[in-house]
């Protein structure tokens, strides 16, 4: 459970107006979080080594059923990328932002979607902070084999100032529910979002 983002920041970043994208089925990919991604699809190979040699970004869509890709991603960037003697690759991909597909700039031989930031709307910052400690204090208590790793990742959740991000790691990597992290990722507003999350933390402690 990997959150650190000390090396790097999304502030000032410039999202590009095409990204290109993988599409799978139940793989939501949220702001702040890092992604392991094993390529070896030859479409997808090929637009690895376009991503690698433009803005080293693109994006996870998210199956809709035939042809339909779920309309609200998150844009990523590639953290690491290591190419296999097969000519397969494992990708670290780091989330950026979230973004809305507003059409397709092709669909093969892989995917570019035209994309635009998905606008967070206002919420005070007082009332993010007390939902953030809520949200903390109902995570799951840790195991015998995750007690390190969850003690470290509470202490760098605890520490961080944005509370915003709070809520993206969380949904992350506690909720499991398909139907729960499309919605977390198409709501615009941190606290209906942070509302959400703790709806569901307060259902998985039964």
């Amino acid at each position: 459970m990997d959150i650190s983002s000390k090396s790097f920041s999304a502030k000032g970043f410039v999202l590009p107006q095409a990204l290109p994208m993988i599409v799978l089925d139940d793989c939501y990919h949220f702001p702040g979080c890092h992604l392991p991604l094993f390529i070896f699809e030859d479409r997808y190979r090929r637009m690895l080594d376009h991503a690698l040699h433009t803005d080293r970004m693109f994006c996870v869509g998210v199956s809709n059923g035939a042809d339909e890709v779920l309309p609200v991603t998150t844009a990523g960037l590639i953290r690491a990328s290591v190419k296999n003697p097969d000519g397969t690759s494992q990708v670290m991909l780091y989330g950026i932002c979230r973004v809305r597909i507003t059409g397709w700039e092709q669909k093969t031989p892989f995917r570019i979607a035209h994309v635009e930031p998905v606008l967070t709307q206002h919420a005070p910052l007082k009332v993010l902070r007390e939902l953030k400690s809520r949200a903390l204090d109902l995570l799951p208590p840790p195991t015998d084999d995750s007690c390190e790793n969850m003690c470290q990742m509470r202490h760098e959740l605890e520490e961080m100032d944005e509370a915003e991000a709070v809520c993206d790691i969380i949904a992350f990597h506690f909720v499991r529910k398909k139907n729960v992290l499309r919605a977390l990722l198409e709501e615009c507003c941190p606290k209906r979002r942070y509302e959400l999350l703790i709806r569901e933390l307060e259902k998985a402690q039964g």
